[in-house]
């Protein structure tokens, strides 16, 4: 009888190990990343996770601003999944300051993340010292794509300045072609305005303004030279552009029907996507000598109960965080690693071109997101996608409305 007894306790075991471990690396992944490009890409985290020896589950929502809060809701009606997506930044303070995510600070001791990571990721993923995210890329923000048959049928160069482009575009005008591909929703507005403002005002402006919260800034004759160009932009672009995605815009260039779309680098992988290969089909660049804009993604990983997180939560952050996988993920996505020291001679001209720009510290200009809370930084959307699609507000108005919008968020 005793032999039997113990003959079941072994055969319960047995089978209950594999399943508690089946179901601690059990990984449910909600994220923004639907399009063609942004999908292929995150099937690099699912294929490495699973080669780990996790299970991956993904969960995708089309729209950052509705995937957060759809993942926000979860977290806070105590039905989280493993690990949710956010942009680079601020927008996970408040889950920190309540409690309810996870600390990684065990994870990136072990894999050295502060000494491979700018100093800005850095700041942007950890919270008293602890780390709270894994950075997965650096996306530039302040990209200029362009169609190179376009431009060579034109005689048109390479920009360098931001009066360039209002020019390459004026001259594809004539032609008979949209000179700028834009999309016409606030957050593709304020990129522009902030490549046009760190590219022709200057880093010194970008950050006595985003930074320093320094108004008069906002007065200045750098920032109405800004608001002038960020005009002239606007009147390059077609009757279409209202509510239309990036990725729409996107795929002007790419076809031929726009000569120009200003971008963050997730638009390469629209253009890898469709077979395109950069200097040969379309051309990259960092207009003006401002810096690059650090954007970019990272994961969070919402507590279940405990400070730490689950070991499935610490192999998906580690997973993550591989050069190897950084390299194979970026490679797809359009960005680069977010760690420095991986090797990226592999990776095509333009993710080369934005990693030797970040060997530069001074060339390391953080996004927005890193340096504004999400309330001044959507009341800033609403009054540059007011100038923008108000073409009889002047630029007086406008720096009026961009400093009250300052002042309001204190």
């Amino acid at each position: 009888m005793r032999a039997y007894r113990l003959a079941c306790l072994a055969t319960t075991l047995v089978v209950a190990v594999p399943t508690m471990a089946l179901a601690e690396m059990r990984a449910e992944v909600l994220h923004w990343w639907t399009s063609g490009g942004e999908s292929a890409a995150v099937g690099v985290f699912a294929k490495q996770f699973e080669q780990a020896g996790g299970t991956w589950v993904d969960s995708a929502i089309a729209g950052g601003q509705a995937a957060r809060t759809a993942g926000i809701n979860r977290i806070v009606g105590g039905n989280p999944p493993t690990a949710m997506q956010f942009n680079t930044g601020k927008q996970f303070d408040e889950l920190v300051a309540n409690g309810l995510l996870a600390s990684l600070e065990e994870a990136a001791t072990a894999q050295n993340w502060r000494e491979v990571l700018p100093p800005a990721l850095v700041t942007a993923t950890t919270r008293d010292d602890k780390f709270y995210a894994v950075p997965v890329n650096i996306h530039g923000i302040n990209w200029l794509w362009y169609n190179k048959k376009l431009f060579d049928e034109a005689g048109i160069q390479e920009p360098a300045t931001w009066p360039e482009v209002v020019a390459a575009g004026q001259k594809l005008a004539e032609a008979g072609l949209v000179g700028l591909a834009q999309g016409g929703q606030p957050w593709q507005e304020r990129t522009l305005f902030n490549a046009v403002l760190v590219g022709h005002g200057g880093t010194e402006l970008f950050y006595r303004i985003y930074r320093e919260g320094d108004q008069e800034a906002v007065e200045s004759d750098g920032f109405r030279a800004t608001a002038d160009l960020f005009r002239e932009l606007q009147r390059l672009t077609d009757e279409g552009s209202p509510g239309r995605n990036w990725n729409d815009a996107t795929a002007m260039v790419l076809t031929g029907k726009a000569g120009m779309q200003v971008m963050g680098d997730w638009a390469k992988g629209e253009f890898a996507a469709a077979g395109q290969k950069p200097g040969e089909d379309f051309g990259c660049t960092i207009i003006g000598e401002g810096g690059y804009l650090m954007g970019g993604d990272m994961f969070v990983f919402p507590a279940a109960g405990q400070e730490e997180a689950t070991p499935a939560q610490v192999a998906l952050a580690e997973v993550m965080f591989a050069p190897e996988t950084q390299v194979a993920f970026n490679q797809i996505k359009g960005s680069v690693p977010s760690r420095l020291d991986v090797d990226v001679s592999g990776m095509d001209a333009c993710a080369q071109k934005g990693a030797a720009a970040l060997k530069d510290p001074a060339r390391q200009v953080p996004t927005t997101e890193m340096l504004i809370s999400p309330d001044l930084s959507g009341a800033l959307d609403d009054v540059i996608t007011q100038f923008w699609n108000n073409p009889s507000m002047t630029t007086d108005e406008f720096v009026q409305r961009f400093v009250g919008a300052m002042q309001a968020a204190g």
